[in-house]
């Protein structure tokens, strides 16, 4: 019997063995994520005691946003970078473009309002019967009615376009 298990063994490589390296062990990762699960559970298992501060309805497994791991951005090709950079600078001018269109427009509109009520100033100062007071003593004989409606106005142009006629009467 001896012979025959050295014979066998001695004879080469049989099914059981094979040649070379060992394989790869398997059960040992599993023995670690059954040992995690373990400790996990065990970490879990242990009731906490009341906290010092006695908000009992805080959550003591809350890390800090600084302690967090944060993975580094996924690289983009150069090519799509200088695309996207494009496509932003298209969205920006045209953005820039229609800020600008509004506010010629505002302008516009605004130049266009002071213009109305600039030529209708002059519309109503033209239609305006104009009575020019050259003695004030009227003015304190006049009702408060009256006084009411009379407003000053310059009337230097007024009277050069009306001739004085105390002088036709003189001669």
């Amino acid at each position: 019997m001896e012979g025959e298990c050295g014979a066998a063994a001695g004879a080469g490589p049989g099914p059981e063995e094979p040649s070379g390296a060992a394989p790869a062990p398997a059960p040992p990762q599993r023995v670690r994520k059954a040992a995690k699960k373990r400790k996990e559970a065990a970490a879990a298992a242990i009731p906490r005691g009341r906290p010092k501060s006695g908000r009992v309805w805080k959550d003591p497994g809350k890390k800090r946003f600084s302690h967090m791991i944060r993975d580094k951005a996924l690289r983009t090709s150069w090519t799509r970078k200088m695309k996207e950079r494009q496509e932003k600078k298209l969205v920006q001018d045209l953005a820039r473009q229609l800020q600008e269109a509004k506010q010629r427009e505002r302008e516009e509109k605004k130049r266009r309002r002071e213009e109305n009520l600039k030529r209708r100033l002059e519309n109503e100062r033209k239609a305006e019967i104009v009575q020019v007071i050259r003695n004030p003593l009227k003015l304190k004989r006049a009702k408060k009615k009256q006084l009411r409606r009379v407003e000053k106005r310059d009337t230097l142009a007024l009277l050069q376009k009306t001739p004085v006629r105390r002088k036709a009467s003189a001669e």
